[in-house]
This record gives C-alpha cells, sequence and structure tokens, in this order.
C-alpha cells in the first residue's frame, strides 16, 4: 500500500501543467499551430496575454486556409472573422459563428478567384456579455446578449505571389 501511495506521488509530481488550447491553420501546403494572442478564464475576468502568439503563412490569392480547433474550443460557442481584399483591393469582413458542440473544423475563403485572405482569427467566446455604462447588456438584433470573446487566435495572412506565366 505504501508502495502504491509512494507510486501515485511520483506520477501526479512528474504532471507538466496544460497551456492553452491551440488552433491550427492550413494554407498552400504549410501547417502552423497557434497559441492565444489573448486567453481569459471563462467570466473573463483574468486574462493572459501572448503578444507574439500571431502566426503567419503565405497564401496565393484565391487560396483558403484550413483551420482546426481543438475540442476545448468545439465545447464552447466560438467564431471565425475573415479579413480578405477583393480584386479591387477592397478590404471585406466576414464572420461565421458555431454553437457549442458543433465543428471542429472551418474554411476560410476569400470571395472569388482573384479575392486574397489577410487576416484570419478565432474567437471562443465566454459567458460574459457586452454591456453599457449602465451595467445592462447589449443585444444584438436577435434580443440576444453579445458575448464577450475570452480568447483569440490569429493568423496573418502574407501574399504568396502567383508564377508567370510561361511565355510560348
Amino acid at each position: 500500500m505504501a508502495a502504491l501511495a509512494a507510486g501515485a506521488l511520483v506520477v501526479t509530481g512528474c504532471a507538466t501543467s496544460v497551456g492553452p488550447p491551440e488552433v491550427t491553420f492550413y494554407g498552400d501546403g504549410h501547417v502552423v499551430n497557434a497559441k492565444p494572442v489573448l486567453h481569459c478564464d471563462v467570466l473573463v475576468r483574468t486574462c493572459d496575454k501572448y503578444p507574439d502568439a500571431a502566426v503567419t503563412l503565405k497564401v496565393r490569392p484565391g487560396a483558403p486556409v484550413q483551420i482546426s480547433v481543438p475540442s476545448e474550443i468545439r465545447d464552447t460557442p466560438w467564431l471565425v472573422n475573415v479579413q480578405y481584399a477583393d480584386a479591387k483591393g477592397n478590404l471585406n469582413v466576414k464572420q461565421q459563428y458555431f454553437s457549442p458542440g458543433t465543428r471542429l473544423s472551418y474554411t476560410a475563403t476569400p470571395d472569388g478567384p482573384e479575392g486574397q485572405l489577410v487576416v484570419v482569427e478565432v474567437q471562443q467566446l465566454g459567458a460574459a456579455y457586452a454591456a453599457d455604462q449602465s451595467g445592462k447588456p447589449i443585444l444584438d438584433e436577435n434580443g440576444n446578449p453579445q458575448l464577450v470573446a475570452r480568447a483569440y487566435w490569429s493568423l496573418q495572412v502574407q501574399p504568396l505571389a502567383q508564377p508567370a506565366p510561361v511565355q510560348p
């Protein structure tokens, strides 16, 4: 019995602390794992900042970026913000929301073959909501309180030049 207790002590003593979850971004044949730029508890009271956590990928115009999240994010409400430039260079933003437990992945695309992804961010929503100066919840267009992001992961896309066409 004493050996069992000593073994349990050794095993627990060797355990390493697990950090915040990472998000995987894949584009143009390359993959990067991102730590969160900001990671807070579910009530957004205690936060850790990782200012150098944003990652980069080189991606061709028109090419998508695939996003994979771990179950720690999938099991909560989360969303993806995609910023892209259209063929004329105008910046646009689109957002996709996911209910808890519904998705482990998403493919971010620009609109059209000449569009260029610029920034792709994953946000994990917390249990806190946005409030006005009097403390009343700020409501969305459906009358629901706007939840506050408790963590976010950021991919900065570097445009990858397309090879020039071969002249005959």
